[in-house]
């Protein structure tokens, strides 16, 4: 997959050796979302940054479509639920291990838009937890484009929307993420080494909402721009 970089006529090959997400980073969407209730959690934020993987297979790029399996049927669910959340994403400039809060974002290549798919009757019903139901093709949408750490400003206050169909679903600001940035990869590289390309999506506000079958799914970010993905059903 190739990304344009804002600014140039270049464009980024993405090809991450592994999507590192984050949950319940921000602290309305904790007191919204279900899976915290299944997860046993409470309206507390999250002690240490809670993560989980997306697979490289859910990438997709801006106007592709996202196609919601046609195996999630055969299970019956009484309300079956697939919901699309907007993130904001990062990506990794080098290899890197143990990384300190205060040389964070010298290991940040820039900045885009993510669309964090998850099917949820499958994430919150998996005892093996997450990784399935956030996992499958196309669950990943990214772009439109790359906009570089030093042209991005200040990432820890930049407007973010989500709509479906035009209409706002979520609509706020970077700077109410409980963990920051700089927070988020210093744990992260504690865990993981951290490779050029890795992609660190940084969680998303209240408002996610169910997508199904002809709708078009829009994340927005301040200083990036406009995801685009329509929805529709694998066909039989």
């Amino acid at each position: 997959m190739k990304l344009p970089i804002f600014g140039s006529n270049e464009f980024m090959d993405l090809n991450p050796s592994k999507i590192i997400a984050l949950g319940l980073n921000y602290q309305e969407h904790i007191a919204e979302s279900h899976s915290v209730k299944v997860q046993g959690r409470t309206n507390e934020p999250p002690k240490e940054p809670v993560l989980f993987p997306k697979t490289p297979n859910v990438l997709i790029e801006s106007g592709e479509s996202i196609i919601i399996p046609r195996f999630v049927s055969e299970y019956g669910f009484d309300d079956t639920k697939t919901d699309y959340e907007a993130e904001l994403a990062l990506i990794i400039k080098d290899k890197c291990k143990n990384v300190k809060k205060e040389d964070a974002m010298s290991h940040i290549y820039g900045f885009t838009c993510f669309n964090d798919v998850s099917q949820r009757n499958i994430q919150t019903g998996d005892r093996s937890g997450w990784f399935r139901g956030k996992s499958f093709d196309t669950f990943g949408p990214i772009g439109p484009q790359v906009v570089l750490t030093e042209d991005i400003g200040d990432p820890q206050n930049l407007r973010i929307q989500g709509r479906i169909n035009g209409e706002i679903k979520q609509d706020s600001n970077t700077k109410h993420m409980i963990f920051s940035i700089p927070e988020m990869i210093s744990y992260i590289s504690k865990n993981f080494t951290l490779m050029p390309g890795d992609i660190i999506s940084t969680g998303t506000p209240k408002g996610v909402a169910r997508i199904k079958h002809g709708d078009v799914v829009e994340v927005e970010i301040e200083k990036i721009g406009i995801l685009r993905n329509p929805v529709v059903d694998e066909a039989v």
